[in-house]
């Protein structure tokens, strides 16, 4: 059934296939019980003209670089997507009466647990700044001619992020993007803002830079000639579908209540839209020659630095991902506007072509990343660490989608200095330890953050990297080696009476307080921690046995950091030592860096009165 125009007869065709994926929504819904069958059935028409004539997609070979791809942002209509599926035969009838059962891979949202779907979706505004990432993935970076088809939902319209990714779009003017907005004006408790003025959304659109076309998203005739229409667009295009939520069943078309649940009368349902249908579509296929650029590789000499020097970790980590970029033509960056401060700037200068500045757009900076790495391409995603909390809920959906992102927050805690708490990232560490499979990395000099930025650019799922603003000594030699999920014990003696860990800034600090500790007869083994997650519970089980205190301190709150996961280290253990916690209590102000740990109480002098006050107990 794949078919190049739309001729009357071809039109009843595809409109019968609407029906089929109606159906077959409805049904999905009600053997699961749940789901999202009204928001499937409006948008039924505008996919089936798109997989019965515009999609190009090999199902049995869902890695064809030439394949489009589509993205269901509105993900609550998965019994549509999974219905499309049936009908292109990738999927059976009774997998599809599997939705939402457990350890079916039909779930309530779509995830890349199926092979056709590349990225999760629902928690809505995420599909089309991830799907402008594929965009510019396809034509900066493979260089080839696959669309990218992103149906959306009139409600995630009010998503700050939508127009973050309209604004990207239409700025670089990606051609092979293409947002399919079906305008059903019933959001989940109520009419959307706008309801069904299209020509609303159009003008607010249209102003980013995008071609806009308006139709009726049930007539399959307007439907095919704007699909068409995009194509031949030189901007990204939004087709706005004025569509009826719940179509062709009276009990619940346009009618509120109905949002989030199966049909009252699946049967009934059913034999109004005119009962099963058993089409079966044949989706046109891909350009079976495409193939994209093949990456480079080659062995890596990453910077070295002298010991007993002192350089900020941001420089080291520019420095080393500008010669990680020389030696793999993988390796792509993208930045928040802060490039000359994050010294992502090195990359940018040496491999412009593989450099993108997302500008202060923080989700659409991390959906970019997204977008890019499921075509197989290294993001490295960089800004300062506080301002990655605006696009926490993308990085939080980057993990269920299994990404695999690298993530660096540079000007991290007080120790930046006189920007004060606007600036500070102070809860970066929690949030990504909160991530699933992720990796949370502080390093505490160059060679160390020169070994780490190598070291995650092969690791699967997210990897965040903590940079320091100041320059710090350079502790470790370039032979040194940093596995993720290790540490250093930089101070120990048989007699050790405590443990301080530390990590990143106050890894020197702590080195300072065990020198003055030692100098009044008290020897203090010192952790650097660098690893924060995995963390190396091995060895600070080894020095809990050995000292029976532990003392951690971190420029970060207290909560959910260095301390936690310290603790978290001892959950499970037979014994536990005695722990206490230095880390910021207070809102910090403007200060010199030093007065900042100082203010905060972790400097040298407060690991210090914190070990005294640990062994006084």
């Amino acid at each position: 059934m794949a078919v190049a125009t739309v001729d009357a007869e071809k039109q009843a065709a595809l409109a019968e296939l609407g029906q089929q994926l109606r159906v077959d929504a409805i049904r999905a819904a009600d053997a699961a019980g749940s789901g999202h069958p009204t928001s499937s059935m409006s948008a039924a028409d505008l996919m089936a003209v798109l997989l019965g004539n515009h999609l190009r997609y090999d199902f049995t070979a869902t890695q064809n670089p030439g394949n489009d791809h589509l993205i269901f942002s509105k993900g609550h209509a998965s019994p549509l997507l999974y219905a499309m599926f049936a009908a292109a035969g990738a999927i059976a009838d009774d997998e599809l009466l599997t939705f939402r059962r457990a350890g079916s891979r039909l779930e309530g949202h779509p995830t890349p647990q199926l092979p056709w779907v590349d990225v999760a979706t629902g928690s809505l505004g995420q599909g089309l700044p991830i799907g402008v990432g594929l965009a510019l993935a396809g034509r900066d970076l493979d260089q080839l001619g696959y669309r990218v088809w992103v149906l959306c939902g009139d409600s995630e319209l009010a998503e700050g992020s939508m127009w973050e990714a309209f604004e990207h779009a239409g700025h670089a003017r990606l051609d092979n993007l293409v947002a399919i907005v079906d305008v059903n004006r019933l959001g989940q408790r109520g009419p959307t803002r706008h309801g069904w003025d299209t020509a609303a959304y159009a003008r607010r659109i249209a102003a980013f830079g995008w071609h806009t076309i308006e139709i009726d998203g049930h007539d399959v005739g307007e439907i095919d000639r704007a699909y068409t229409e995009a194509l031949g667009s030189d901007r990204p295009t939004a087709i706005l579908a004025r569509t009826r939520k719940g179509k062709g069943v009276a009990a619940v078309e346009d009618k509120e209540g109905a949002h989030g649940k199966p049909l009252p009368d699946a049967d009934e349902a059913i034999r109004e839209l005119g009962g099963r249908r058993a089409i079966r579509v044949e989706v046109n296929a891909p350009d079976g020659n495409a193939a994209p650029p093949r990456p480079d590789t080659a062995s890596l000499r990453i910077p070295a630095y002298e010991q007993g020097s002192e350089v900020a970790t941001r420089t080291a980590f520019g420095e080393a991902l500008e010669a990680l970029g020389g030696v793999r033509s993988d390796v792509v960056a993208l930045d928040g506007e802060v490039s000359d401060s994050t010294r992502l700037g090195y990359f940018a200068r040496s491999h412009p072509e593989r450099f993108f500045q997302c500008y202060i757009a923080e989700q659409q900076l991390v959906a970019a990343a997204v977008g890019m790495q499921v075509r197989g391409w290294v993001p490295y995603v960089s800004t300062f660490a506080a301002f990655l909390s605006r696009a926490y809920d993308f990085l939080r959906m980057a993990a269920i989608s299994g990404a695999s992102l690298r993530v660096v927050g540079s000007h991290a805690g007080v120790s930046i200095g006189e920007d004060g708490p606007s600036q500070m990232g102070l809860e970066d560490l929690a949030f990504f330890r909160a991530l699933w499979r992720s990796a949370v990395l502080y390093p505490c000099d160059a060679n160390q953050t020169a070994h780490l930025t190598a070291a995650i650019a092969d690791r699967s799922g997210i990897s965040y990297l903590r940079t320091t603003r100041g320059d710090t000594p350079v502790l470790y030699g370039p032979e040194e080696t940093f596995p993720i999920g290790g540490s250093k014990v930089l101070r120990s003696s048989p007699g050790d009476r405590l443990t301080i860990v530390a990590a990143g800034i106050t890894v020197p600090e702590a080195l300072a307080a065990a020198d003055r500790l030692a100098a009044d007869g008290i020897a203090a083994r010192v952790i650097d921690a660098y690893s924060v997650k995995p963390i190396d519970a091995a060895t600070l089980h080894e020095a809990a046995a050995d000292t029976g205190r532990v003392l951690t301190v971190e420029d970060h709150w207290p909560q959910g950091g260095l301390g936690d996961a310290v603790l978290d280290a001892f959950t499970q253990a037979t014994s536990m030592p005695r722990v206490a916690k230095l880390g910021v209590l207070a809102l910090p102000g403007s200060a010199s860096p030093q007065e900042q740990l100082q203010h905060a109480g972790i400097d040298a002098s407060a690991v210090v009165d914190g070990a005294r006050a640990l062994l006084s107990e």
